[in-house]
């Protein structure tokens, strides 16, 4: 059994690594779209509460993985124990399934706004965004503890080195002598079902309305939830797919996994603050 596993970083590149703003971007940016919806009374409705919610999940993402991540490439410290590992783990898979668990709740939210306006007010109020996420915590908090538990009753033998810069659950149980199977990916395939089945009741009931405009503008109001969506579950997939190929391309995995949980907390408050005019408005006013 070994004691200590070695994040190796990303192979080959070693040189530029130390250089990626996107920590101090995703951060800042989040945090902006935080500061904002509690400035602006105009932004207290439950679809902006709810992407605060998601900022403050991406935030979490972020600081769990970048501390050992710029530890690696700048003080060139690979090693990280055993409950270390496996504790940062748990902590990727929970936030992340939050993340997905949070897509799920705003992809009801404009589905009740576009599919049932009239109720939609005295359905979807503060105590539903509490309830919804009070749940998704406690879904993922949950439910991500058997990813902590098998990880962590593998048998880890002679091998140590993780061809990644964080503790994936797939590049740490490759390196145990008997490999276990994803259990994270069961709530995964749940929320992208139910995400995608709201969608498509949403592109049904756009494409009934007679107006040119009003189907405009509705699909206005969920074209950058829906492209923050697709990146996100895409980029899982890669990355699932690429780790099988991981011994022919050892950097491209690498790079897709770190990308994966990267980009989207940064990507995120870009795409909304981008397409969204009360967001725009709220920016200006706080800057």
């Amino acid at each position: 059994q070994v004691a200590e596993f070695i994040l190796m970083g990303f192979p080959g590149i070693h040189e530029w690594q130390h250089c990626s703003p996107c920590p101090w971007l995703s951060l800042g940016a989040n945090l902006l779209i935080i500061i904002t919806i509690q400035h602006e009374t105009m932004l207290h409705e439950p679809m902006y509460h709810l992407l605060g919610i998601l900022a403050v999940v991406d935030i979490g993402l972020a600081t769990t993985i970048m501390p050992k991540i710029l530890a690696i490439f700048w003080f060139d410290a690979k090693a990280i124990s055993l409950p270390e590992c496996f504790t940062q783990i748990y902590a990727i898979h929970s936030f992340m399934c939050m993340e997905s668990g949070i897509f799920l709740c705003m992809a009801v939210d404009r589905y009740m706004a576009i599919c049932y306006p009239i109720q939609y007010t005295s359905i979807v109020t503060e105590a539903f965004v509490i309830k919804a996420t009070l749940s998704v915590v406690l879904r993922n908090g949950l439910l991500t503890i058997p990813v902590l538990v098998l990880a962590a009753q593998r048998h880890y033998c002679s091998r140590n080195e993780i061809d990644h810069c964080l503790c994936s659950n797939l590049g740490v149980t490759s390196l145990a002598c008997f490999t276990s199977w994803p259990w994270s990916g069961l709530w995964f395939g749940n929320d992208t079902g139910l995400v995608f089945a709201s969608y498509s009741l949403i592109i049904r009931s756009v494409l009934k309305l007679n107006s040119a405009k009003a189907t405009s503008k509705a699909l206005n109001t969920c074209s950058s939830h829906l492209i923050l969506i697709l990146f996100f579950y895409t980029a899982i997939i890669v990355v699932s797919v690429t780790h099988l190929a991981g011994r022919r391309a050892p950097l491209i995995p690498v790079l897709l996994n770190v990308l994966h949980i990267v980009i989207p907390p940064a990507l995120n408050p870009m795409v909304y603050g981008r397409r969204t005019q009360e967001l725009r408005v709220g920016f200006q006013k706080l800057l």
